[in-house]
């Protein structure tokens, strides 16, 4: 490969890697304009294997909205993040995708603390403006909950 194709993964990396942590960075902090924002128009996303539902990113971001909102406390943890980018006779194509782990510790109003962990699977595509996200599907591998004193 040639020092502009290695220059290109790179920055490809480096903006797939800010989409995947604007998606945490979004739902952590409740902004659902900047969730929806990191979706294709035809974006979709699959939570049925976390207890969710699937479908349109705009209808299961007004869901995940509806089913955080009492959690006054959320921190997604994305990482082991293994990036793979369309290969195209050794340069980038403009197909990516993102397997990850994730842990997410949230505090229930209640006072409830809920502690979960699975993987992501991110599907992006490169757009006029950047990569953006296609798909996104959660799987949940665990879950534990606990009171919280104090």
């Amino acid at each position: 490969m040639t020092q502009r194709v290695d220059l290109a993964t790179v920055m490809d990396r480096l903006a797939i890697d800010e989409v995947v942590t604007g998606y945490a960075v979004a739902v952590d902090d409740a902004d659902w304009p900047a969730y929806r924002a990191l979706f294709t128009p035809d974006g979709r996303a699959d939570y049925t294997a976390a207890g969710g539902i699937e479908g349109p990113a705009a209808e299961v971001g007004d869901w995940l909205a509806g089913i955080l909102r009492p959690y006054r406390v959320r921190q997604h943890l994305i990482v082991n993040r293994r990036l793979r980018i369309e290969d195209l006779g050794g340069y980038p194509g403009d197909r990516a995708e993102v397997r990850a782990e994730y842990l997410s510790p949230l505090r229930h109003e209640s006072g409830e603390d809920l502690m979960c962990g699975g993987g992501f699977t991110f599907g992006l595509v490169r757009g006029d403006g950047g990569w953006l996200l296609r798909t996104v599907a959660a799987r949940e591998k665990w879950r534990h909950a606990a009171r919280h004193h104090g």
